[in-house]
């Protein structure tokens, strides 16, 4: 078994119902257990800045998928959810996004999958959800605590729970 983190995004449609229904379908389609779900956040957009603020959150979870067979998975229910990444505009709008973030200590650097993600120490979208859930794991040789100290989190805020 594989301990994978994989972060959730969107900015289109009711996110957090999407994510509830996505990490639903994530467990079922790759038969993983749920270790820990970081709350939601709602972060300035990245890339293409004149867009809606996102919601992002992350997951870990435990698997027997191999990378590239979870990665087709994740794209298989960003489908499901109404995501075309081959005519979608790069980090522009969308309904959901799954990105596989590592998948336990893992180097892989393929047209297809870069393991750990390779933009991980850049995102603190993705870093201040992660470093709620997993602040000492190391990946790539970095805390996830300590990376979140290099970068800066203005206009990231947490979302209260949904009941």
């Amino acid at each position: 078994m594989a301990d994978v983190l994989i972060a959730l995004g969107g900015n289109v449609g009711d996110v957090r119902s999407s994510f509830r229904k996505a990490i639903a379908n994530i467990l079922g389609m790759t038969q993983a257990a749920l270790l820990a779900r970081s709350s939601d956040y709602s972060t300035p957009p990245w890339g293409d800045e004149q867009q809606d603020s996102f919601i992002n959150a992350c997951i870990e979870v435990e698997t027997s998928l191999d990378p590239h067979a979870l990665l087709f998975t994740l794209h298989k229910i960003e489908t499901k959810f109404g995501r075309d990444r081959a005519r979608q505009t790069r980090y522009g709008p969308r309904t959901l996004d799954l990105d596989l973030i590592a998948y336990d200590d893992v180097t892989l650097d393929k047209p297809e999958l870069t393991l750990p993600h390779p933009r991980l120490f850049e995102r603190a979208f993705v870093l201040v959800p992660l470093a709620e859930i997993v602040p000492d794991r190391i990946i790539a040789g970095r805390r996830v605590a300590d990376a979140l100290t290099g970068v800066s989190t203005d206009g990231i805020f947490r979302l209260a729970d949904l009941d």
